[in-house]
């Protein structure tokens, strides 16, 4: 009987007439073993990778690459810059909230920030010089994609026209700005520059008198990244879909097997039952 069967069943053979004959069921297959295999080298990747995380949208590449997509313009009849002083540093503030345990942080309390960010300052003038040079602007935070019409205050302080990095001092609601990962605390300027007020604009305009452009590096500490257990949780999914879907293509592979071997058993039945006589002698 176990021979009359393995006679019946011929993997290969009957795997070659499926593939011939069902084109939509491998094509179907095949589609299913290359997003398995795809989620294999992803959970790979991910395992020994680490990856940023997509639930934070906003972090500090998002912040300064969002006020490099505007120019910063002076006016014609711009008044006589004023001056402006050191601010208190993120480290001093922080220090300053510990010493008053009974303050309560809201989403509306204001937060004011001095860091050292990657920014480089050009402009459309040849006689400007980008050396000790402070720029002021105000902009609506839906301007930086971080909220809607709050208010945030932006100084970038250069201080030597080839360094690659700058002072920005910013003031804004604290829950718009990215607090989880700050870029390094900018030291205090003892140092008095007189600011340039300059209006934020996406394009150059017939009254401006002098633009200056900031051009943004992406920094791949400033990103925010998967935590262990976060990306140990992502890894295992991917494993889990990925098994389930090598299983659903091994049950059409036998499914394929079988079928034709069924179909010749049929047929091989049918042929026995011809040659039955009908009466017997």
């Amino acid at each position: 009987m176990w021979s009359l069967m393995m006679g019946f069943w011929q993997p290969l053979t009957n795997l070659r007439g499926c593939i011939s004959q069902n084109p939509p069921w491998v094509t179907f297959f095949l589609c299913l073993l290359a997003l398995a295999v795809s989620f294999i080298g992803l959970a790979c990747y991910s395992y020994s990778h680490t990856l940023p995380n997509p639930d934070s949208v906003k972090d500090w590449n998002h912040l300064l690459s969002s006020l490099s997509q505007y120019q910063l313009c002076t006016k014609a009849n711009e008044s006589s810059p004023e001056l402006v002083y050191p601010v208190p540093s993120a480290l001093e503030q922080d220090v300053n909230r510990e010493a008053s345990p009974n303050s309560t942080e809201t989403p509306s309390s204001v937060a004011q920030l001095h860091l050292k960010v990657p920014l480089t300052v050009t402009t459309n003038t040849d006689s400007s010089s980008l050396k000790d040079l402070c720029l002021h602007t105000s902009l609506k935070a839906s301007q930086l994609n971080l909220g809607d019409n709050e208010i945030l205050n932006v100084t970038v302080k250069f201080l030597s026209e080839n360094d690659s990095h700058a002072c920005l001092t910013i003031s804004a609601p604290a829950h718009l700005l990215p607090m989880s990962l700050l870029p390094p605390v900018c030291p205090a300027s003892v140092k008095n520059i007189s600011a340039i007020h300059v209006d934020a604009g996406e394009q150059l305009t017939s009254a401006s008198h002098t633009c200056y452009s900031l051009h943004s590096k992406n920094d791949p500490t400033l990103r925010v990244m998967l935590t262990k257990e976060d990306q140990r949780v992502a890894v295992q999914h991917l494993i889990e879909v990925s098994v389930f879907l090598l299983g659903v293509c091994l049950i059409i592979c036998l499914v394929g097997s079988l079928t034709t071997s069924l179909t010749r058993r049929y047929q091989w039945n049918g042929l026995d039952l011809q040659n039955e006589p009908l009466i017997d002698p």
